[in-house]
């Protein structure tokens, strides 16, 4: 058939372009003419759908939307890997691994003593998402998050949108082993990472947070057009392989090596080392070397490169004994402070935000920082033209950390509080006890705008396409002034078309995420609402135990505070809230426009690890939102709490857990890492 020629002449054309591209070399081809090729591929295949096959270019550019993921159970678990900070840990877990093989330490001085020379593979932590690969007979089948190490989500057909991720393998055929499961990292570079959030700061959008999160975001899309661009791949380790391509490795680097001929992008930086001593110059000097990278990277991974090595080092109840990630210390560098803004929030507390002379820090630049409160300010000795010491530690928001004194001028001035709001003028106070300012002002706009932003979030009312950049423009332009305002916006269709970027597609969505909100619940209503000291647990709780906003109303403060989770300070907040006039206005607008002020109760459920338990969770987790994972522990019987008591039952701490894990180990209470929870999570 003359089609069926043409098909696959242009798919093997299309295919080996591909392959060009991600091995950096020329493709033969433009732009224009790839766009056309492949847009007579389609075609071809429209008309001819038994001629498509799993590798064809034209997957890439994304099927139809999911209605969910499947979770599927990987072939060989994804293991963690533990942690090491310093450099004696290192040479211990160097020595330890000695040991189990029976080679020993040698004599010898100093913190590297003479040892027996392990043969290893380094590579660099990149900041990413894990996920796993399966190629049968060359083709790629399916692609895995890593989940609970046990099981995770079938991502396959966002993983085909990257071009580093081959559909098929390089080579032939007879090269192809029946079954190549491969694990490595997704993610997403600097510029890549700065484009998505330029496109989404012009059409209004919340901007994304780091390039990690927009990472995992992507790949959890069920729509696959909507995955961002610019999303990487290196492959770092192994799953399930045939017995006759196993047989053709000895170790790590040699099978990355295989990889590489096979058309697997893996990371240039890697190399292979002989001894502790070798391996600690290497991250060194990469300690260096990484702030130059297109990609966040936050350590070293090391691998005795051994197959029958790592054999016979085996495993520890979680992790391999073989493999240790040296994790580097928080980026810090130093610039000059500029000025210090006091920033208005939902509740009317003024936070205080450095501005800096611009520095390069983790890959970005950096020109503002948290400041945190007037006591950290004063803790700090903080003075206007100081130079200051920032960190940041893997999140995108950095932090003042430190004041070189030493080597002031005398030009430096006192940063003060201010007097009045910066945002009404209206009178700023510090209630007693408290070491935050607050304007009180109910009419105050900074507070109704960050009030109306909070509202509209994903872990509140969750109202799709209103982000911040278009609720502070709809505030701008008079169009919103309170939470009623938001659903009269149907009413004004010509005005909302007249602002900048505005469209009737996107105002279509806009109105439609704004009637689907209309159905949240009361949980969702009033924990959206911003009232202070009332967080989303706290407003779960009683929603579940009054079940309408007519009996919340009616409930003494003491029958608030009886509730459990709920403090007298929660309890006296909400109560007067309830009974303010502009509560009252709220919730009668809110019920005229038709938003469910009622929560439907959740039938009690069998007895589980959490049932009656109060948690605490810190840090930051790889394979949760904290929202979702709050809303699973509550409606599996938790309490979840902001700090560790002595009330705390069980503290899950995930990556960079700080103080909240200090106080927990001395207080002996119980924690848990990711790994865990998701194993009793199941």
């Amino acid at each position: 058939m003359h089609d069926s020629s043409a098909l696959s002449a242009l798919r093997n054309r299309l295919l080996e372009a591909d392959r060009r591209y991600r091995l950096g070399e020329a493709t033969g081809m433009t732009d224009a003419q790839w766009d056309a090729d492949l847009r007579e591929l389609a075609e071809l295949e429209e008309r001819h759908p038994e001629l498509r096959t799993p590798d064809s270019p034209t997957r890439r550019v994304g099927g139809a939307p999911i209605d969910g993921f499947v979770t599927v159970p990987h072939a060989v678990p994804m293991l963690s890997i533990d942690n090491t900070y310093s450099q004696r840990e290192f040479q211990e877990w160097y020595e330890r691994a000695l040991k189990l093989l029976g080679l020993g330490a040698v004599a010898g001085g100093g913190l590297f003593a003479k040892t027996a020379e392990l043969r290893l593979a380094l590579e660099p932590k990149v900041d990413g998402v894990a996920v796993s690969l399966r190629y049968e007979k060359g083709i790629l089948v399916r692609g895995v998050t890593r989940g609970d190490g046990e099981k995770g989500d079938d991502v396959t057909h966002n993983l085909r949108t990257m071009h580093d991720v081959p559909l098929q393998l390089a080579g032939s055929q007879p090269a192809w082993p029946d079954v190549l499961e491969i694990r490595g990292e997704a993610y997403l570079p600097f510029d890549a990472f700065e484009k998505a959030n330029a496109k989404r700061a012009a059409s209004g959008e919340e901007l994304f947070a780091n390039p990690r999160n927009t990472t995992a975001g992507a790949l959890k899309q069920k729509d696959p057009k909507k995955v961002v661009k610019g999303l990487r791949f290196f492959a770092h380790g192994r799953g399930e392989l045939d017995v006759a391509f196993a047989e053709t490795t000895s170790g790590h680097s040699s099978f990355l090596a295989s990889l590489r001929r096979l058309g697997l992008p893996t990371n240039p930086e890697a190399a292979c080392v002989s001894g502790a001593e070798e391996a600690w110059a290497f991250i060194t000097a990469f300690d260096t070397k990484r702030r130059a990278l297109p990609y966040a990277t936050d350590g070293v991974v090391a691998k005795v490169d051994a197959w029958d090595l790592q054999a016979k080092l085996g495993m520890t109840s979680k992790s391999p004994r073989w493999c240790i990630a040296y994790k580097f210390a928080p980026d810090r560098d130093t610039t000059r402070l500029l000025q210090v803004d006091w920033q208005v929030g939902k509740t009317g507390r003024l936070t205080p935000r450095a501005t800096m002379e611009p520095v390069l820090l983790a890959g970005t630049t950096v020109r503002h920082a948290s400041l945190h409160n007037a006591d950290q300010i004063a803790l700090l000795g903080l003075m206007i033209g100081d130079l200051v010491e920032i960190e940041k530690a893997g999140e995108i928001i950095p932090h003042v950390v430190g004041v070189r004194k030493d080597v002031r001028t005398g030009s430096e001035t006192a940063v003060k509080a201010p007097l009045t709001c910066p945002s009404c003028s209206g009178p700023v106070a510090q209630a007693d006890g408290e070491v935050d300012y607050r304007c009180d002002n109910p009419e105050c706009p900074a507070q109704i705008r960050e009030r109306l932003i909070w509202f509209c979030a994903r872990d509140q009312m969750d109202i799709a396409g209103l982000g911040e950049k278009l609720v502070l423009q709809l505030c701008d332009a008079g169009l919103i002034k309170n939470f009623g305002d938001i659903y009269h916006l149907a009413q004004k269709r010509g005005e909302i078309l007249g602002l900048e970027r505005m469209a009737d597609k996107k105002l279509d969505n806009l109105l439609a995420g704004i009637e689907a909100s209309k159905s949240r619940g009361l949980a969702r209503v009033l924990g959206g609402l911003g009232v202070r000291h009332l967080g989303s647990s706290a407003a779960d709780a009683l929603s579940q135990q009054f079940g309408s906003i007519e009996a919340l109303i009616a409930a003494s403060p003491d029958q608030l505070q009886a509730v459990g989770g709920i403090g007298p300070e929660t309890a006296r907040a909400v109560h007067t809230f309830l009974h303010s006039d502009a509560g009252g206005h709220v919730f009668a607008e809110l019920a005229a426009c038709g938003v469910k002020l009622t929560e439907q109760k959740r039938v009690a459920a069998n007895a589980t690890p959490f049932s009656g338990k109060t948690v605490v969770l810190t840090g930051t987790l790889e394979h949760s939102e904290r929202g979702d994972l709050e809303k699973k522990l509550v409606a599996m019987g938790a309490k979840i709490s902001g700090s560790v008591s002595a009330k705390t039952h069980l503290v899950i701490a995930g990556d960079k857990a700080g103080s909240k894990l200090a106080k927990a180990a001395e207080l002996g209470i119980e924690v848990w890492d990711e790994a865990k929870l998701m194993a009793v999570l199941g």
